[in-house]
């Protein structure tokens, strides 16, 4: 797995990882986008208006099939890729709003281990609430908070992306991996 480089992207809500995905991606980096907001939208067109806010272990299942097939997916590749958020963002999702998941999430957390972590900070100037991302801004740091938390104690070492411009942070992200 030498040549292989999975990176992910980590952060609460509204920090700019995906804008930055799709950045890296014009760099010609393979990027696999965030799999939430497809769970999401399917539910909503279901007749659910946010799956995991009513069937939260259904929503946690349905993003740790997706999420597992991506890593899969980016391991395939060969190369350095990019995803945006990893397996252990579900189960710190969980732990924050105190829901019970089998095991079979703690040991995907295991089981499936990024290369580089890189952490989006909260950044209230660019926050925004949409359609699929319902949080409020104070509801965005705890998640956050609990983010960085899962990570360093599955024992990540997490790199902060700077609060600056897309080309920035995408220098930034380069000069690490």
């Amino acid at each position: 797995m030498s040549n292989v480089r999975i990176n992910l992207l980590i952060g609460g809500p509204g920090t700019g990882k995906s804008t930055t995905l799709q950045a890296l991606n014009k760099k010609g980096f393979p990027c696999f986008e965030e799999i939430s907001r497809q769970v999401t939208l399917q539910a909503q067109k279901e007749g659910i208006s946010q799956l995991f806010l009513k069937q939260p272990l259904l929503f946690s299942e349905k993003l740790l099939e997706g999420r597992i097939q991506q890593f899969k997916d980016a391991l395939s590749l060969q190369k350095t890729c990019f995803i945006d958020r990893g397996i252990p963002d579900i189960t710190a999702y969980m732990d924050l709003f105190n829901e019970k998941y089998p095991q079979k999430f703690i040991d995907a957390n295991q089981n499936y281990r990024y290369n580089q972590v890189f952490h989006f900070p909260i950044w209230k100037e660019i926050y925004e609430q949409d359609n699929e991302r319902y949080e409020n801004f104070d509801q965005a740091l705890s998640i956050d908070f609990q983010l960085l938390k899962t990570y360093k104690e599955l024992g990540y070492t997490v790199i902060e992306i700077p609060k600056t411009t897309i080309e920035k942070r995408i220098e930034f992200i380069i000069k690490h991996i």
